[in-house]
């Protein structure tokens, strides 16, 4: 029987998830099973073993650092330990502009988002939304208070929240309208009200995330963007390996098919 080692996330980098990320972890785990797989599991600070295998939603640094090495010796890695250091806001952000992948700007009349921007949100208070510029002096200053110094400002959009999950190379996108259903993750979600479902091409948001996906090497991925009234759209958010709590057996299933597919590649 093949082996395959699964590295669980942290509670610290789950705020508001734990029993989501650790549901589509058990799933992705079961269907690998279903396939003929052993699959050992480690916890974020367990001593991990040697494997030909991984796969990891996994994000401290331990861990990164265990994983590059295991990349380099020849390694299967899912999601690559340098895609996830890669959605560190701050180089995420530069990366976006970089590639013209369609961001918020970082001037409006709207208020601003000010976020950490050396690593995931570990507590709310790691996204912070400000209504003016005078709130948003005010958070920076509390961030230098925590000692987080790397910060990325973007102006509030207008518009319809979308939250989309994808897991590249096996042909799985799934969209969602977090308004319809009030599954939010932090109050803050909801500031962007009811949603009007403007029309907006699925396809090309479709190819932006893939594309972005792609650039940061992280083919399990999630994120967040907001639909304006024109039909464009602005990606406000975008992470390796979410918890996909409103599609979760098929990306379990699309997750395990990609795993299967590059190790036996």
């Amino acid at each position: 029987m093949k082996r395959i080692v699964g590295i669980k996330r942290a509670e610290v980098y789950s705020p508001n998830s734990v029993d989501r990320d650790d549901a589509i972890f058990r799933a992705v785990k079961g269907r690998l099973e279903n396939m003929s797989f052993h699959v050992d599991v480690c916890h974020e600070g367990d001593d991990f073993p040697d494997a030909d295998c991984y796969f990891s939603m996994g994000r401290k640094s331990t861990t990164l650092r265990f994983l590059k090495r295991c990349e380099k010796a020849g390694a299967v890695v899912i999601n690559s330990a340098y895609g996830i250091e890669a959605c560190a806001r701050k180089s995420l952000h530069e990366m976006m502009i970089k590639n013209s992948i369609p961001i918020a700007g970082n001037q409006g009349s709207n208020g601003y988002w000010l976020k950490r921007g050396d690593a995931s949100s570990q507590s709310p208070d790691d996204v912070v939304y400000a209504a003016d510029e005078v709130e948003l002096e005010e958070a920076k200053r509390r961030f230098m208070e925590r000692g987080i110094s790397s910060m990325v400002v973007s102006a509030h959009v207008t518009g319809d929240l979308v939250k989309f999950y994808g897991v590249r190379g096996v042909g799985f996108f799934r969209f969602f309208y977090p308004g319809d259903d009030g599954m939010f993750k932090f109050n803050d979600e909801e500031r962007n009200g009811d949603p009007h479902h403007y029309l907006f091409d699925e396809q090309h948001l479709q190819h932006e995330a893939e594309r972005l996906s792609e650039l940061v090497h992280t083919p399990v991925y999630g994120g967040d963007c907001i639909i304006c009234p024109d039909g464009k759209f602005k990606i406000i958010d975008f992470n390796d390996w979410p918890s996909f709590s409103r599609c979760r057996e098929d990306a379990a299933e699309a997750i395990a098919h990609l795993i299967k597919n590059t190790y036996e590649y």
